[in-house]
């Protein structure tokens, strides 16, 4: 049965993000698209190896079978691959145990324009000009970068990690910052410590999030041996006094993060190592990084912090 799509949190998904397409993308380079069509072919039957945001949406998919009467979370499958290519994706779907079941395929054109049509409150996808696209026309989209995949089969709980400015709020007092100094930043955000901020790209993702969580909650009410399967956090930069401005956002859109760590300008690894997140939500790329390279970092293109890179 499928339930309305608009009653769900929706996260769409690039091919891209979900398997590993590294050997295809290299037939396809070097040899064309006929030569890439007729390997996907040969290989139907081969499953494609986990990509970087397939531990991610396991997880996310997960949540359907703690309330399998609401059913409240989709993962919409939108792929450049033609519908014949595609044939592949979907035996690995299949072979990996996703339920995902809805899909576009486009043969070779962007699917940022479908985002809304699915209700989709994320767009993750491998491809650079696909996710700025999605940004440029106010979608809620993120690039995932290559990282080691990690899929610890005993690991249920699902582990979602944000940057603040400019990825959940809007970047206004990173442009104070950018355009001053750290002081000037300081003094903007103790004047406006009371006023909240506008949302950000990922604003409506973190506070279905949120919302998701009260499912929890009632759970675990119900049943104190209840297992969670959402935890979030966010990470910044920020310390004090910058911080108040958070909370105050945070308290005004009726929302909450399990972990919130204020910085003060420290690497973020240093937290992330420890939280081991299956997804890290940044705007600069700068802070997407982990000594391991085993963490799951996704670049959202939005904002001053990437007027640069788009010129």
């Amino acid at each position: 049965m499928a339930y309305p799509i608009e009653d769900k949190l929706v996260i769409a998904v690039a091919s891209s993000a979900l398997f590993d397409l590294s050997r295809s993308d290299r037939v396809f380079r070097k040899e064309g698209e006929k030569a890439y069509r007729h390997y996907q072919e040969a290989h139907l039957n081969k499953p494609l190896r986990k990509g970087v945001a397939f531990p991610f949406v396991k997880r996310f998919l997960s949540v359907n079978q703690k309330f399998p009467e609401q059913c409240p979370v989709e993962v919409v499958l939108l792929s450049r691959n033609s519908v014949i290519t595609g044939k592949r994706i979907f035996h690995s779907i299949h072979h990996h145990g996703l339920d995902i079941t809805r899909a576009a395929f486009l043969e070779g054109r962007s699917p940022y324009a479908y985002i809304p049509a699915f209700n989709a409150s994320l767009f993750l996808s491998a491809n650079p000009g696909d996710v700025s696209q999605a940004i440029d026309y106010g979608y809620a989209a993120g690039r995932v970068l290559p990282s080691k995949v990690v899929d610890d089969e005993g690991d249920t709980e699902l582990r979602i990690a944000f940057d603040f400015d400019g990825v959940i709020a809007d970047d206004d007092s990173e442009q104070v910052y950018k355009a001053g100094s750290l002081e000037d930043f300081q003094a903007y955000e103790t004047s406006h410590s009371q006023i909240p901020h506008s949302p950000g790209p990922l604003a409506d993702l973190f506070r279905k999030l949120s919302h998701l969580q009260t499912l929890e909650d009632q759970a675990v009410t119900d049943d104190p041996e209840y297992q969670r399967v959402l935890r979030t956090a966010i990470v910044t930069a920020r310390n004090a006094p910058s911080h108040e401005r958070v909370i105050t956002t945070l308290e005004h859109w009726g929302v909450d993060a399990n972990e919130v760590f204020f910085l003060g300008g420290m690497k973020k690894d240093r937290i992330l190592n420890v939280l081991k997140p299956h997804m890290f939500f940044d705007d600069q790329r700068s802070h997407l990084e982990s000594e391991a390279g085993d963490i799951p970092m996704v670049h959202v293109p939005f904002g001053v912090a990437n007027l640069a890179e788009k010129r």
